[in-house]
C-alpha cells in the first residue's frame, strides 16, 4: 500500500479507536477519498481517538508509591487525580487537532504555529491548573505531534491530519461518558457542562452493560469498515468465514449471573475479567484442528480476533437475557 504497510492495518484499536476509526473513515469516505487513503487517514484517526488516555501514564506512579493499597489499588487511585480532567476536553481537542494538521504541513510558518499552539496549551494548563496537569497536557501535545509527523510519512495531508484529530481527540470524552464520571468537557474553563453520568435504564446493572453493548456495536462497526476497505467488498463474507462456531460456548457465561453478585460500574472487576477470560479461552485456536495449512496460519489472527469478538458479544448477550429473566 502506498500509505500504510499490510502490517501496519492491522493495528487492534480498543474503545476510543475503534469509534474514531469508524467517524473518520465516514468522513473522509465522503469527501470522496479512494479506500487506500480513506483507510489510512481511518488508522490515523484511531490513534488520535485513544491519545487522551495518555494522562493514564500518570497512574503508573501509584504503583512506586508506598500507600498501603495493593498495586492495583494504587494504580487505579492514582488514576483517579488526573484521569479524564485536562487531555478530554472538547478545547484541548479542537486547538490540538488544527494544531496537528498545521506539524503535518510543509510549509514552515504552519509548523511553527501548530507547535505555538501546543506549547501555549502547556503554558494555559500551568497557569490555570500547576504542574501536574500542564505535564499531562504536555505528554498530550508530545503524543499528537508524534502522530502529526508520522503522517507526514505517509503523505496523509494538513487537512486530512486535522480532521482526524478534531474527531479522534473530540469524539473520545463522549466515549468516556457513561463509563464512569464525566470528563471536563471544557476545561480549562471552570464550566461543567454534565455533572453526573447519566442514568439511562435506573438499573446498575444494565447501567453497565448498555455502555458495554454499545462498545461491542462500535467494534463490529469498525470491523466492518475496515474489512470494506480492506477486501473492497461485503464484510460479512468474511467474517462467516473466518468465525469458528466454538465461540457459541460463550453463552454458558450466562450462568454467572447466578455464581456471582449483579455487577454494576463500581464492581465491575469480577465480571469483566470472567468475561475476557472465557472469550479468550475460546478463541484461542488450538492448532490440530484450526491450523492446517499456511494459508492457516496466516489468517489464523483476525480467525481469533472475529471468534473472540464474537465470544464476548455473545456473552454479554445471553447474560444480559439471564439478568432480565432472573
Amino acid at each position: 500500500m502506498t500509505y500504510l504497510s499490510a502490517r501496519a492495518t492491522r493495528v487492534v484499536f480498543i474503545g476510543h479507536g475503534f469509534l474514531a476509526f469508524a467517524l473518520v473513515a465516514a468522513v473522509a469516505t465522503r469527501a470522496g477519498l479512494s479506500r487506500e487513503r480513506t483507510l489510512a487517514v481511518g488508522l490515523l484517526g484511531g490513534l488520535f481517538g485513544l491519545a487522551p488516555d495518555v494522562d493514564m501514564a500518570y497512574a503508573f506512579l501509584g504503583v512506586l508509591e508506598p500507600t498501603g493499597e495493593s498495586a492495583v489499588g494504587s494504580f487505579w487511585a492514582a488514576s483517579t487525580e488526573i484521569h479524564r480532567v485536562v487531555t478530554h476536553s472538547l478545547v484541548v481537542g479542537s486547538v490540538f487537532g488544527p494544531a496537528a494538521g498545521a506539524l503535518a504541513s510543509d510549509r514552515r510558518p504552519l509548523q511553527l504555529l501548530g507547535a505555538g499552539a501546543l506549547a501555549g496549551s502547556v503554558a494555559v494548563a500551568l497557569t490555570v491548573s500547576g504542574g501536574l496537569p500542564a505535564v499531562v497536557v504536555g505528554l498530550l501535545a508530545v503524543t499528537v505531534a508524534v502522530l502529526a509527523r508520522g503522517a507526514r510519512r505517509y503523505d496523509i495531508g494538513p487537512a486530512a491530519v486535522t480532521v482526524a484529530g478534531v474527531v479522534g481527540l473530540c469524539s473520545h470524552p463522549f466515549g468516556d461518558l457513561l463509563t464512569g464520571t464525566p470528563p471536563a468537557f471544557l476545561y480549562p474553563f471552570d464550566v461543567t457542562l454534565i455533572a453526573t453520568r447519566p442514568n439511562l435504564l435506573g438499573d446498575p446493572t444494565l447501567n453497565l452493560l448498555a455502555p458495554l453493548a454499545a462498545e461491542l456495536a462500535t467494534f463490529w462497526l469498525a470491523l466492518g469498515v475496515y474489512l470494506w476497505l480492506v477486501r473492497g467488498d461485503h464484510p460479512l463474507r468474511h467474517v462467516r468465514r473466518r468465525l469458528r462456531t466454538r465461540a457459541g460456548l460463550a453463552t454458558l457465561f450466562a450462568a454467572f449471573v447466578v455464581v456471582a453478585p449483579d455487577p454494576t460500574l463500581h464492581t465491575a472487576y469480577l465480571f469483566v475479567f470472567s468475561l475476557l477470560a472465557l472469550s479468550l479461552a475460546v478463541a484461542t485456536p488450538l492448532p490440530a484442528l484450526d491450523v492446517r495449512s499456511l494459508s492457516d496460519l496466516r489468517g489464523e489472527p483476525f480467525t481469533t480476533g472475529v471468534t473472540g469478538l464474537a465470544a464476548i458479544t455473545l456473552a454479554t448477550a445471553t447474560y444480559t437475557v439471564a439478568y432480565l429473566a432472573v
